[in-house]
């Protein structure tokens, strides 16, 4: 029997679900209990992902193994030198930790990154479809940058609403504590050379319930920076 719901639908109804469980169990229950489940939440979200990309290629094994290696080595560089992203430690709310950074760092990676680039992939292609930037955008190259640098510059922004709830939630301080404007200025490099590693992955470059994550995810923190 086919099922009334797409994988989209069924898929943002669980994410929206659970961040709701997790706002709400953090703003009037047991805060710390609702913290710790982090990890669980995130592997979910990178689960809901696989879910909805019905076809599961070599490219995106690929991308998510990258983020996962790469994401957690460049967190390893930023807390033991500081030549990454600052001067910052990580505390406890995302479980096993080896060498000063949480294990599960590279799936939080792996769903920004998927998500950054899926969108600005939906807005070029749409874009495409009613205007005549394609006809302006001949070069694969340009295209291919596009979406490197676009995306990277919304992984900054989502970097932006997630640092101060972040420092709420415990996930990590910095030193200083301030969020340093070297912080933003390495996840835009860092994130460009995930996203050129998703440039080069072959999937489907479309998928809503990437989209309905990102502004998901956007509003989790918006609520977190304001009612924690």
């Amino acid at each position: 029997m086919k099922s009334r719901f797409s994988r989209c639908q069924v898929a943002t109804a669980i994410a929206i679900l659970f961040h709701a469980i997790g706002f709400i169990g953090m703003l009037l229950f047991d805060r710390a209990f609702f913290i710790q489940l982090t990890p669980i939440h995130l592997l979910l979200m990178g689960g809901l992902i696989f879910y909805t990309q019905y076809h599961i290629s070599e490219g995106i094994c690929v991308l998510f193994l990258s983020c996962m290696i790469l994401g957690y080595l460049f967190e390893v560089i930023g807390t033991s030198t500081g030549l990454l992203f600052g001067n910052y430690f990580y505390g406890q709310s995302l479980g096993e930790v080896m060498y000063k950074v949480p294990v599960i760092i590279g799936v939080n990676w792996f769903i920004i990154i998927y998500c950054c680039g899926i969108v600005v992939s939906m807005i070029f292609s749409h874009l495409g479809r009613i205007t005549s930037i394609e006809a302006k955008v001949q070069s694969p190259l340009l295209k291919f940058l596009s979406v490197v640098i676009d995306g990277a510059t919304l992984a900054v922004f989502i970097d932006w609403f997630l640092e101060p709830a972040a420092v709420k939630l415990g996930y990590w301080q910095w030193v200083s504590g301030e969020i340093p404007l070297y912080n933003y200025l390495c996840w835009f490099i860092v994130s460009a050379i995930f996203l050129t590693i998703f440039q080069f992955c072959k999937f489907p470059r479309r998928n809503k319930f990437a989209v309905n994550l990102l502004l998901i995810q956007l509003m989790f923190f918006l609520l977190i920076r304001t009612f924690l």
